[in-house]
Order: structure tokens, then C-alpha cells, then sequence
């Protein structure tokens, strides 16, 4: 792993300079808009909210103006915005001193993950002609292994839990030397998953205003796992008066960021088998320190099982894209929390807001997915 302290600053000019370094490697991937949704996200729900988990006395359903911007990492290399954050820290440690001198390239770099950081970073190493371990848990879907290893990256399997796979990736480091590059507790990914809240922002305003003078977003959500995409986002956003939340899924606790941001304390560990696969991690150090500690992400908030597969109906039906669950929690919230909508109704007044909706990717298997809506 780069050392943290010689990471850029974690600020939004920290965000450009990671984008410059990036720029060659990923894509610019485009932002899409639904009359549809935007219509069905400002409509207040039918009827009144009593037995739902908003229906305390008296209170009647939201109607916020919502205008929604759709940034699609689901189009980005490796079908995720992993690819932003693996590109840079692979860039990062091109850059430190005697690294190349010193064998770097063949002694490679090391992670441990079941999913898209493994893609990701098995493409950057690749890429750049640098030898790739991936530690996968044997239970890690057949696609997933399949596309690591056709990255080139060399496979080793581990059980399940964190403290086994951190085990097997402290040996790999020891026996060859290689390099961890962790999935979002670092300033190089974090800077880097950030790139894509430049872009969306920039792009907005270019739809608006045909050539970028346009007012552009109100708002980004973002969804939350470790939080290394979110933190990215809210530094991307710094200064620029836009606000930016986070969106967790609230099964088994999963929504471990809202929980934390709200009582003032990080929350370390998450067991919950939500169908948002890439939300179960708990939120880490360096993101907990941009989320909370410099309160660049105004709120957090949580959708349930059934809103996350309703939001994830609607995508396919209605924008015919290919996405996975956790890329839908954004969605959700926007149309299904009521604490958020009544949150924008309130601050936007008749003029509405424009809110950026990140989906963060599309690696969903083809068997998991007719499951989901059997």
C-alpha cells in the first residue's frame, strides 16, 4: 500500500489532479435522464403513510420537484466505478520513488475482494504490465472469479470471513512483496472513485446550459459501503455549493454509515446479507473522516429490500439499463424515502432541485437476477 501521508490532498483539487492522472485509462461515461422517473419522483405517494414506516400522526406524503441526473458507471470499464479508484492508486505507486527501480512491476500488487475492486484492479495492474494477485473467497461467484482471471490477474482462495482473507493477503505480501492496494480505506481511492462527481457535475451543467453555463445539480446521492466512492463524491463537490448524501440499504444493518453519522461514532462491523452485495461493508477510516468528521456529506439516509427491487424494476423497464442492486439504492431513496423527499420539498420549494443519481455499476449475474424477480 502507498504510504497515505504522501497521497494528494483530500480535497477537490486533490480530485482534479487524480482525473488528469486517470483520464487515459477510464471512461467518461455518460449521464442519462427519464421523464418517466422524474415524474413518478415527484408525485407524492397515493393515499396516506399510515402503516409504513412513515406514517406517524398526521404527517402526509412528500411533494418534492425532483429532476433526475443519471451518472452511469455501469458503462465504465470492468461494468463499475471500481476501475476510477484501482487506475489511480496503480498510477500512485508508478509515481513513488525507487518503485520501478525496485522490481514493482513483477512484484506486483495485492487485494483481497469477491467482487468489482477485484475486476478493477486486475485491469489496472494489467494494464500497465504489472504482475496481480486477487485473493477471492471460495464462494465467490463463478462470473466474478472468471472475468478476474481473464484480467490476468493470478487467483488465490481464501474462506469467507474478513479475518481469513486478510490472512491469505498478509502471506501473499510476505512471500513476494507485491503491494496492497485496499478497496476504499485509502486517499488514492478514495481521490480516484471521486473523479466520476467531477465529471457528473460538469456534464449536468453542459445539458442545462449547452456548453456548461448552465446552473447544473442541486444534489448528488451517492451509495454507501465503505465509502470510498461517497467520500470521493463529497470532495468533488466541495465549495461548489452542491450537497451531497449517502444511500444505504437498511436490511441486517447494512445502513451502518446513517447509523454512525447520526450518533457521532463509526460503526466497524456489518453482517447483513442484503441483495445490495456491495453495501455490506462498514464504513472505513479515511471516508468516515470526509463523511462525518468534515461534514462534506449533508445526511444519510436508508431504503428497504423491497424499494431497492422496485427502484431496480423500474431502470429496467423503463431506461432498458443493466444494473446491479446496490446501484439502485440511490434511485430508491429518491422515490421512496420520505424523510429525503420531505427534506427536498422543504429546502427546494417549487423550483425543485436537480439531483445527481449515481449507479455505481452493472456486474449482476443473469441466474441471480431472474431469482430477484421470480
Amino acid at each position: 500500500m502507498a504510504d497515505p501521508s504522501a497521497s494528494p490532498p483530500l480535497t477537490r483539487a486533490g480530485v482534479q489532479a487524480a482525473h488528469e492522472l486517470i483520464k487515459p485509462y477510464i471512461h467518461r461515461t455518460p449521464v442519462l435522464t427519464s421523464t418517466t422517473l422524474d415524474e413518478i419522483a415527484s408525485t407524492p405517494r397515493t393515499g396516506s403513510l399510515e402503516g409504513t414506516r412513515w406514517g406517524q400522526e398526521g404527517r402526509t406524503p412528500a411533494r418534492p420537484r425532483l429532476r433526475l441526473w443519471f451518472k452511469c458507471e455501469n458503462f465504465q470499464k470492468i461494468g463499475a466505478f471500481k476501475a476510477r479508484g484501482a487506475f489511480h492508486a496503480v498510477e500512485r505507486l508508478k509515481r513513488e520513488e525507487g518503485w520501478e527501480e525496485g522490481g514493482g512491476r513483477e512484484r506486483g500488487v495485492v487485494t483481497h475482494s469477491s467482487g468489482n475492486h477485484a475486476q478493477a484492479l486486475s485491469l489496472a495492474a494489467k494494464t500497465n504490465n504489472i504482475k496481480a494477485y486477487i485473493v477471492m473467497p471460495t464462494i465467490s461467484a463463478p462470473p466474478k472469479i472468471a472475468a478476474t482471471r481473464d484480467y490476468g490477474a493470478e487467483i488465490i482462495f481464501s474462506g469467507s470471513t474478513s479475518v481469513e482473507r486478510e490472512a491469505v493477503t498478509e502471506k501473499v505480501m510476505a512471500d513476494t512483496g507485491a503491494r496492497l492496494v485496499p478497496p476504499y480505506d485509502h486517499p488514492d481511492i478514495i481521490l480516484g472513485q471521486g473523479t466520476l462527481g467531477l465529471e457528473l457535475q460538469e456534464q449536468v451543467r453542459e445539458l442545462v446550459g449547452g456548453g456548461g453555463g448552465g446552473k447544473g445539480l442541486d444534489a448528488i446521492v451517492a451509495p454507501c459501503g465503505g465509502g470510498g466512492m461517497l467520500s470521493g463524491v463529497a470532495l468533488s463537490a466541495e465549495g461548489t455549493g452542491v450537497k451531497v448524501f449517502g444511500s444505504e440499504p437498511l436490511e441486517g444493518g447494512a445502513d451502518d454509515g446513517m447509523r454512525g453519522y447520526y450518533s457521532g461514532e463509526r460503526v466497524e462491523k456489518v453482517s447483513s446479507l442484503t441483495i445490495a452485495d456491495g453495501l455490506r461493508t462498514p464504513v472505513g477510516k479515511y471516508p468516515w473522516g470526509i463523511i462525518y468528521e468534515r461534514k462534506l456529506v449533508s445526511g444519510m439516509y436508508n431504503v428497504t429490500e423491497e424499494e431497492i427491487k422496485s427502484a431496480m424494476r423500474l431502470v429496467y423497464e423503463r431506461m432498458k439499463l443493466v444494473v446491479e442492486p446496490s446501484a439502485c439504492v440511490p434511485l430508491a431513496v429518491a422515490l421512496y424515502n420520505e424523510d429525503f423527499r420531505s427534506m427536498v420539498e422543504k429546502e427546494a420549494g417549487e423550483d425543485g432541485w436537480d439531483v445527481g443519481i449515481v449507479f455505481s455499476g452493472g456486474n449482476v449475474e443473469l441466474s441471480a437476477l431472474g431469482k430477484l424477480f421470480a
